[in-house]
């Protein structure tokens, strides 16, 4: 059986719309997880409208919520240097009781011009397509020593250097979160076939979904990973006035494989919007 899941992007939105969206949810058990992401300024609408900041904001909704597994689709490695990013999510697990599935990208295409503005606008920089990928890596590598690690280590990596990194605490989950994992590039796809407990992909062309998957195989088989141990995972956006179109997408994509399903919830949130999910989407579709 699939699961569930609402992604609620928090730009052009106000902290109560999606704290009521995900305490609701947080009483429907046919929803399982619930997401956010990870962008500094709007990628859509106003581009001088609100984004929460997505740890901060994970770390609130998880304080507030009880039974939901919990994360950001996802976030942006060249945001946070690996070590805090560990510390971070560290935190949020153990805010959460162990309910965070840790997501985590090479970061935001460079020819998407708003969202490429937040990293001149936040003084960070912005690394060609190769250095993402390879310091996406190493911070994989990084992280998850840091949460397993019971001693401080030195790192030298050609993208990541620490001397005497160490965590605690660590997160209440053994030995760690499940690394989620989001992207579609060849590139990327290797880094998932060797650090992924579960992959994410944008839904819409569901053959181009099905290649980057069988492709997503051919790397598994290539470090002799078995394949079946990543979870598929696949964010669909959700038509209020369409349910159909919806529902019929998440058929396609549990046919393909996909045992993960990410519902994007488009703001202003209806009321009850969580309820309606339930019944329209999710129990209709199974």
């Amino acid at each position: 059986m699939p699961s569930f899941g609402i992604m609620t992007a928090p730009m052009q939105v106000d902290y109560r719309d999606i704290l009521r969206v995900w305490q609701e949810a947080d009483a429907i058990p046919e929803i399982e997880h619930a997401w956010l992401f990870d962008h500094l300024m709007p990628i859509g609408g106003r581009p001088d409208g609100p984004a929460h900041e997505g740890w901060t904001l994970l770390s609130a909704l998880a304080a507030k919520t009880r039974r939901l597994r919990l994360g950001l689709l996802v976030t942006s490695n060249r945001f946070r240097p690996p070590a805090m990013l560990a510390k971070i999510a560290a935190t949020v697990d153990v805010v959460s009781g162990g309910r965070l599935d840790f997501g985590i990208g090479a970061g935001s295409r460079p020819d998407h011009p708003l969202a490429r503005r937040e990293y001149d606008a936040h003084g960070l920089p912005f690394h060609d397509f190769a250095h993402s990928v390879g310091s996406l890596a190493e911070a994989c590598t990084v992280i998850r020593r840091l949460w397993t690690e019971t001693e401080p280590f030195d790192f030298d990596g050609t993208y990541v250097q620490l001397t005497g990194a160490f965590c605690n605490p660590k997160p209440a989950q053994r030995p760690y979160p499940p690394v989620l994992i989001g992207g579609r590039s060849s590139a990327t796809l290797r880094v998932v076939a060797e650090h992924a407990d579960l992959w994410n992909i944008p839904g819409g062309d569901i053959d181009d979904v099905v290649r980057r998957s069988a492709l997503l195989d051919r790397y598994c088989a290539e470090i002799g990973r078995d394949p079946a141990s990543i979870t598929r995972s696949i964010h669909l956006p959700v038509s209020y006035d369409q349910p159909r179109v919806t529902r019929e997408a998440i058929t396609e994509a549990v046919t393909a494989g996909f045992q993960h399903i990410v519902l994007g919830l488009p703001a202003p949130y209806p009321s009850d919007v969580a309820r309606w999910v339930a019944d329209e989407l999710v129990t209709a579709s199974v």
